[in-house]
């Protein structure tokens, strides 16, 4: 599990929230000595209405070397999708590149269509800091990242890194601008190396990953409203309302029978730890349980990398199972059937809580 556990325990239920749009620069700096707070509020990073639409690479940087619990089912099957949590392993980190110089590195494709333009990009990365080791903190705003075919560049936060240490683990997640990179870098695979984030075992377990979300023009594409939100919230396990988070988009101007979809990152998501759901209700009334082949509607952060169900896209390694990893991307358009001007998400904890980083939503919009 991750480490919200024992924190959770302490704060009991979260209260639902409701979030007004607020979009700051995209480019704009916090001074160092400010740079991270253990609650980071969901607001709106950015949002266009244009020809084109969001994509998105994604990979964890660390995996199970060797089981620790005499239940765990056997490591190598777990990275081919059967049931295990991290915290029930030996956790080393993934390494693709072969340098000597980094200590993790992972690659994803990302799918930018042939004559799109790069609107904005934006770099996300967290992880768990404390496990059979503890990582410095300072570490928590760098990485080093490579376009297809290209050499390490060193990515640097640009906005205030979610920061949050408890009796067992110590997490956050940090992001960056990667617009000029990213129009420069195009399609292709993408690697991320040196990202922060602890080995071993302990009953927390480790976990960590990266996900770089994409806006794009292509005039060939349908007219469509994009909007990408991030925090940094730890959600509470339980029932109802007061154990949510809840993001409200408005000003879509979606057409009934729009179709759309919608992308989240969460951290410390169980494989079988029931009660992580996310609810999306539109303004015209229709409202729907998300949830799809691969993410059960009552275990949706459940350690995947996947778009509407299936494998999303290739990726190195390209684990099943990514044992305390999210990064999904879902179908909207059912929510869309009588059309949207908003569309409320609200996400709740599984039994044993988990991080919520990113949102990002993309539907038709009225011509």
């Amino acid at each position: 599990m991750g480490s919200s556990r024992r924190i959770l325990a302490a704060l009991g239920l979260l209260s639902c929230l409701t979030l007004s749009a607020h979009v700051p620069s995209a480019g704009a700096a916090v001074p160092a000595a400010a740079r991270e707070m253990p609650r980071i509020p969901f607001t709106q990073r950015y949002q266009a209405v244009q020809h084109g639409g969001l994509v998105r690479a994604s990979n964890s940087a660390i995996s199970c070397r060797r089981e620790e619990s005499p239940q765990a089912e056997p490591c190598a099957e777990v990275k081919k999708g059967a049931a295990g949590t991290n915290g029930d392993f030996e956790m080393f980190y993934d390494e693709v590149d072969k340098d000597p110089d980094t200590y993790n590195s992972t690659r994803a494709e990302l799918k930018v269509p042939q004559g799109a333009k790069v609107s904005y990009a934006r770099l996300y990365w967290g992880g768990n800091l404390r496990v059979g080791e503890q990582k410095p903190s300072e570490d928590n705003g760098r990485v080093l990242v490579a376009e297809p075919g290209g050499a390490y560049k060193p990515v640097i936060a640009d906005t205030v890194i979610g920061h949050r240490t408890d009796a067992g683990s110590d997490a956050y997640q940090a992001s960056a601008d990667v617009t000029p990179l990213v129009r420069k870098g195009g399609a292709g695979m993408w690697t991320v190396a040196q990202l922060n984030v602890a080995m071993g075992h302990s009953e927390v377990g480790a976990w960590g990953g990266w996900t770089l979300v994409v806006a794009y023009e292509h005039p060939q594409e349908p007219l469509r409203r994009i909007s990408l939100w991030d925090g940094f919230e730890s959600l509470a396990a339980g029932a109802g309302d007061a154990a949510a988070e809840t993001v409200e988009i408005a000003g879509l101007g979606a057409p009934p029978g729009a179709a759309g979809k919608a992308g989240v990152v969460a951290y410390d998501g169980d494989r079988g730890a029931l009660g992580d759901s996310l609810t999306v209700t539109a303004d015209s009334g229709r409202r729907i349980n998300v949830g799809d082949a691969e993410n059960p509607f009552n275990d949706l952060m459940n350690s995947t990398i996947t778009e509407f169900g299936r494998p999303s896209s290739v990726r190195q390694p390209e684990n099943i199972n990514n044992l305390g990893y999210d990064a999904d991307v879902f179908d909207l358009s059912p929510a869309l059937s009588g059309g949207a001007h908003s569309l409320n998400f609200k996400f709740t904890g599984e039994s044993q809580g988990q991080f919520l980083g990113v949102l990002f939503v993309q539907t038709d919009a009225r011509r």
